[in-house]
């Protein structure tokens, strides 16, 4: 999980590059064309072959995922992007709520309560350093916003059962690069597509390693929910708020405040805290514990 958040961090330095050239549906479709041509390209390179016995479960993914997206990207247009940001990362809190909450419900016990406090308290190290702000107009951006988060974590737990039933995670990465590809298309030609002509060759550079970026950190994301603690993984998501924050410091001049500063400690110190607690505390907690 840290090092696709670290591949999507990356991308992301593209996506702002790119963006002074392409709208974002552009970049949604050519993010998604490329992810489908090289998650192809891996995929027969591994003789993984591309029919899937759980097809349907890939169309929900896919589903919920660029529902997701499309509610995050409207959330980025109509709020503050640090509140943007910020609740599209409860994706983790509503993971962890769905976990413990879902073995309550069912009378079990998960003995994850110290590994949620991780999570919450890595969520804390995100607003603490993105610092999200609200006006009363704002409300209805802000639910979607909220629903961006919620969608999001829906997703993880749908990858999680795409592993869970033996599925590859390239094969789970190149359904939802189709759906993303279809979904960028369908926009972008509604809005229209930026002529060659007018766009610039640093935002032409980043299409490609934009969308080779997208698939290591899918594909990434999607082993580490398939084959991992759910809470941990989902707490160890909030580091890609740190790369980010080195990225803005070091490529854009961006100042990071005292009080960042310790919310990027406390997001650090949470997933330190959540892998000594996975792997010490609860050593043979198996990783479906859901």
């Amino acid at each position: 999980m840290v090092l696709a958040s670290f591949f999507f961090a990356t991308m992301a330095v593209g996506i702002k590059i790119a963006s002074g050239s392409f709208s974002l549906f552009e970049l949604v479709f050519y993010r998604g064309l490329v992810s489908m041509i090289f998650m192809g390209l891996v995929l027969r390179a591994r003789g993984t072959p591309l029919a899937t016995p759980v097809p349907l479960m890939h169309v929900w993914r896919s589903i919920i995922g660029v529902f997701s997206l499309s509610a995050w990207f409207y959330a980025i247009g109509h709020l503050p992007l640090a509140t943007a940001m910020t609740l599209n990362y409860m994706s983790g809190v509503w993971v962890a709520a769905f976990v413990v909450g879902g073995a309550m419900l069912y009378g079990k016990s998960t003995g994850q309560g110290l590994l949620m406090a991780t999570v919450l308290a890595g969520f804390a190290g995100v607003v603490m350093m993105l610092r999200p702000t609200l006006d009363q107009n704002q409300l209805f951006a802000g639910l979607i916003g909220l629903l961006s988060g919620l969608g999001a974590s829906m997703a993880y737990l749908q990858v999680t059962a795409l592993g869970k039933v033996g599925e590859p995670e390239g094969r789970t990465v190149f359904y939802f690069s189709i759906g993303t590809t279809l979904v960028g298309l369908v926009g972008a030609g509604f809005y229209g597509f930026t002529p060659w002509n007018s766009v610039s060759w640093q935002a032409a550079a980043w299409l490609i390693p934009m969308g080779v970026l997208a698939s290591l950190g899918q594909w990434s994301m999607t082993r580490a929910f398939s084959r991992g603690s759910t809470l941990l993984v989902a707490n160890l998501q909030y580091s890609g708020i740190v790369f980010a924050a080195f990225y803005s410091l070091l490529l854009f001049g961006d100042q990071i405040p005292l009080v960042g500063w310790a919310g990027m400690a406390l997001i650090v110190s949470s997933g330190i805290a959540a892998t000594v607690l996975r792997t010490r505390v609860l050593p043979n907690t198996p990783a479906e514990d859901h």
